[in-house]
């Protein structure tokens, strides 16, 4: 199939060709001219209007710019924990709910009761969510197994996900999220070295995961994941600083980290190095809101050259946010950041982490046609926080979502 999306009033592209990311001192290098996008084969195949395509698109007075890339998420995951949220907003921390049954642990006994069917639905039904809100290329998690059998489950479960939704997924196997009943966290770091061969056979995933904070794992068992993780050629991702000041950042830079993610208490003496590393600092501004947690250094990092990546950190408790578009809203006005940093954290650098930007998260000649079409410049998406500015969005090349007042803009 072929589209042509003609007469956008900005089309956001890189400074450059075959970027595998833009540190974010250069995000205002990103251009946003009026233009046009042409997509044939399911692969951006120029940028001057193609009068003979299958489909045309009228996009005057839109801005054109790569599918978000969200590259944080817990998906797929069963139910919901809106009563945790309650507890939250009048005073209990979330360390005291996790420490009581609840958080983690809660969504465990969840998954476990679930049948299969019924977490894939419910991820299907969020997944297309997400595609309305333009996110067109997101991550999957496992982390609520808290066994060796219900983590390969949940990786199963991922597969299987990827398999029935349009947009592209990836998966990562976060296989250390809390220390399961009846062990330790050095005991299960040892089940963990064990599993990790098992899920390199059976499963796509492509990283190893954990959570390092004073309910988690520790920097020891950090620096173990890493080993594990180079061992069996995985990338090595981690959550950190969330709630604490760990100093966990060097350790993961010490470990070649692809990102460290959460950094709401990261240490201002790793400010400096992180953004000097091949290491994406991933900012979720989601749970930083709804858990009243500290703003992360994002200034700071942006000037210092780092890697900036957005993400929604989609799952039942502490982020049940799905929604790139707000992601960025909150990124701007919380950072301070400028929506050509928001949209570059959410999408090329996204895509990096990924290991996906050779093929998303920019606007280039052959590169996957992962296309939005904003129903306004981009100045509006976090302006006007809390609406979809999606109008369009192509997956492939092809228009997996076309919002009902935006219809007119579609002919052949």
């Amino acid at each position: 199939m072929s589209v042509s999306i003609e007469g956008a009033g900005q089309v956001l592209r890189p400074p450059a060709d075959g970027l595998p990311f833009l540190r974010h001192d250069r995000a205002g290098e990103l251009s946003a001219e009026p233009g046009a996008v042409a997509v044939d084969g399911g692969r951006i195949a120029g940028f001057e209007p193609d009068p003979t395509a299958d489909q045309r698109v009228d996009a005057a007075g839109c801005a054109v710019i790569p599918g978000f890339v969200d590259c944080h998420t817990h998906l797929p995951f069963a139910g919901w924990r809106a009563e945790e949220y309650e507890l939250k907003v009048t005073g209990v921390a979330y360390e005291e709910i996790a420490k009581a049954g609840g958080g983690i642990r809660a969504s465990a006994r969840a998954l476990a009761h679930a049948a299969d069917g019924e977490v894939v639905t419910q991820a299907q039904g969020l997944a297309a969510e997400m595609l309305a809100h333009g996110t067109t290329t997101f991550e999957c998690k496992s982390g609520y197994g808290l066994s060796v059998d219900a983590e390969l489950r949940a990786l199963a479960l991922a597969e299987r996900l990827g398999a029935a939704v349009a947009q592209e997924t990836t998966i990562t196997a976060l296989l250390a999220h809390a220390v399961p009943d009846g062990h330790d966290a050095d005991g299960w770091m040892d089940e963990v070295a064990e599993m990790v061969p098992e899920v390199v056979r059976t499963t796509s995933a492509g990283a190893l995961d954990l959570y390092v904070e004073s309910i988690g794992f520790t920097n020891e068992h950090l620096r173990r994941m890493g080993r594990l993780a180079a061992a069996h050629g995985l990338d090595l991702r981690a959550h950190v600083e969330q709630f604490h000041a760990n100093r966990s950042v060097p350790v993961a830079l010490a470990a070649q980290a692809r990102s460290v993610d959460h950094l709401s208490c990261l240490h201002p003496d790793d400010v400096g190095p992180l953004a000097a590393a091949n290491c994406a600092a991933v900012l979720l501004p989601g749970p930083e809101l709804m858990g009243a947690e500290q703003t992360p250094p994002a200034r700071d990092l942006a000037d210092a050259g780092a890697i900036c990546v957005l993400a929604t950190d989609a799952n039942p408790g502490t982020s049940p946010i799905v929604s790139m578009p707000l992601i960025i809203g909150l990124a701007v006005r919380r950072y301070g950041w400028s929506v050509r940093e928001a949209l570059l954290a959410a999408t090329l650098n996204a895509a990096w982490v990924l290991r996906r930007s050779a093929d998303a998260g920019s606007l280039e000649v052959g590169k996957r046609a992962d296309v939005l079409v904003l129903d306004a410049p981009l100045e509006h998406v976090p302006y006007r926080i809390g609406h979809n500015p999606v109008a369009i969005a192509l997956v492939d090349g092809e228009p997996a979502w076309v919002r009902g007042d935006a219809a007119w803009r579609m002919s052949r």
